[in-house]
């Protein structure tokens, strides 16, 4: 990463997200991809990787079980250290990866950036999830009261 720092190196990428999780996905069947570009600098005699990608995600709405676009666009700027105690005088701003031997994986680096854009659970909003009721369906449905007319039960039963 030394190397790549001091030269102010650029990688450009396109993965499928499938390959990049491989059989480690979030959440079964993630499809899409992802492309954009590493930036490496050097900043306070630290190794700094600036990360941005854009792409789409394909995962399951986990309200209606159907397929679920999700747009990816993100940016990170990461501090690359070799030992924890390197890490302890990585400016605050920065966050921070262990890279032993000064070495990194780039399919780490955006792994885990695409993991910080994806959704916990993700979801369709409620006007496009196949799971909400029709409108005409909400119209129809009728709230029971089975204690509505309890009062003047009891009332009759006094007397």
């Amino acid at each position: 990463m030394d190397r790549l720092a001091d030269g102010g190196a650029d990688i450009d990428f396109a993965v499928p997200l499938a390959e990049l999780f491989g059989s480690q996905a979030p959440q079964a069947g993630v499809a899409g991809s992802v492309q954009g570009r590493v930036h490496f600098t050097r900043q306070g005699g630290v190794a700094v990787a600036d990360l941005s990608l854009s792409g789409h995600a394909e995962l399951t709405c986990q309200r209606c079980l159907q397929p679920l676009q999700l747009p990816l666009d993100s940016q990170g700027r990461v501090a690359l250290v070799e030992t924890s105690g390197a890490a302890e005088r990585v400016p605050p701003e920065l966050e921070t990866v262990l890279a032993p031997g000064g070495r990194t994986s780039i399919g780490d680096l955006i792994r885990e950036e695409v993991l910080l854009a994806l959704p916990i659970v993700p979801l369709h909003e409620r006007s496009d999830c196949a799971a909400q009721p029709a409108a005409a369906d909400e119209d129809r449905h009728e709230t029971h009261q089975p204690f509505a007319r309890l009062a003047e039960l009891m009332k009759r039963q006094e007397t």
